[in-house]
């Protein structure tokens, strides 16, 4: 958990992350983010529901410490926008999901767009963020 205060700065939220292809996930934010930080593979964590992270899973789903050592890398993922909207953006696998499994996208450090220095969790109560790949 992020402290307090570090909540209260204006932040996008996460709205959805759905898997589009079994080797792609559209995540939408709920405002336009800046897109140094939202396509920064460092910046997402992937926690699926086994006893240890598989394939595009970075974390296991007991493992609750997100680590700049378990985030997404550029080996495994690239990030890129949909469209000009900053709200859309595709995470590309060089691996597929596996069918069944639940994951779960954790963003942070994304920052709204023009600004910087957000340092906690871009998703909610509100968020859609876990899906069961196909």
């Amino acid at each position: 958990m992020m402290p307090r205060e570090r909540q209260m700065v204006p932040h996008p939220i996460l709205l959805v992350a759905r898997q589009t292809a079994t080797n792609q996930i559209e995540m939408i934010y709920d405002q336009p983010t800046d897109l140094e930080s939202a396509t920064n593979v460092s910046n997402y964590w992937i926690r699926n529901n086994l006893d240890r992270p598989s394939d595009i899973a970075t974390v296991a789903r007991d493992d609750m410490m997100l680590l700049p050592t378990n985030s997404l890398t550029s080996n495994m993922s690239m990030i890129m926008p949909v469209d000009n909207s900053g709200k859309r953006f595709f995470i590309t696998f060089n691996m597929n999901a596996t069918p069944g499994v639940q994951y779960t996208v954790l963003p942070c450090f994304v920052n709204l767009r023009g600004k910087k220095g957000f340092r906690g969790e871009n998703w909610g109560p509100g968020s859609s963020n876990t899906f069961t790949a196909q």
